[in-house]
């Protein structure tokens, strides 16, 4: 089983985030996982241009490093998506990622995955904003989410250094949750209701969105049970 884990601080090697991304990564490689770590700062990921070629073809047409990424997120079975709060949000280098992946929302193509969030922030008690903002975003793409961590840097080192040992913690329940296939009733249920209602959605537009249209129809399950592309 493989972790992915996704930094999307611009800072690089002086990224607090980048450290707390390491840690969840650290504690689910002590549990046995493989990881990798992607820094979003390094490549090359453009603005999407919203011509919804990936409804109609299952792929962006732009030539980035944003084929490459996706296709790593696809054959993770977990993933974590770190980002410092930039004004009550994720970074641009997330927003962009995630903002090529509207595909992914309407075809549930991270069912079966379990997701994890970090964030730091300036201010005190504003991570917050950006794990919650991580892990509907998680969600929003069919993966169960294990979990959150994160610190405001003006709480000082003594409350980083509890956020990474947290992170540590919560890459040990990710894998935990991964090798187990741990199920949470509550968001069996919604991930149930969200998958059922895209793929009412995707009906709705068949005839213009035709690869999910197709997705969809080659699905023999029921919407919201476990898959991945």
């Amino acid at each position: 089983m493989k972790v992915l884990g996704i930094n999307a601080s611009p800072r690089g090697s002086r990224s607090q985030t980048l450290r707390l991304v390491k840690a969840v990564l650290d504690g689910a490689e002590s549990r046995g996982l493989d990881v990798e770590l992607v820094d979003l700062g390094l490549l090359e990921i453009n603005y999407c241009k919203g011509c919804f070629a990936c409804y109609r073809t299952g792929r962006c047409p732009q030539k980035d490093d944003f084929q490459d990424l996706y296709a790593k997120m696809l054959g993770a079975d977990g993933l974590v998506m770190g980002s410092p709060n930039y004004i009550r949000s994720v970074t641009a280098q997330m927003k962009s990622l995630f903002d090529r992946m509207a595909d992914t929302i309407h075809c549930q193509l991270f069912s079966g995955k379990y997701g994890a969030a970090v964030a730091t922030s300036g201010g005190l008690g504003q991570d917050h904003l950006v794990r919650e903002y991580l892990s509907d975003v998680l969600f929003s793409f069919g993966s169960f989410v294990s979990g959150t961590a994160g610190t405001s840097m003006a709480e000082g080192p003594e409350a980083f250094a509890d956020a990474e040992k947290r992170s540590f913690q919560l890459g040990e329940s990710l894998a935990e949750d991964l090798k187990t296939g741990k199920g949470y009733p509550d968001q069996q249920q919604a991930l149930a209701e969200s998958a059922a209602y895209f793929h009412a959605l995707v009906q709705m537009h068949r005839d213009e969105w035709l690869h999910e249209a197709a997705y969809w129809d080659r699905i023999t399950r029921q919407p919201g049970e476990g898959r991945q592309k």
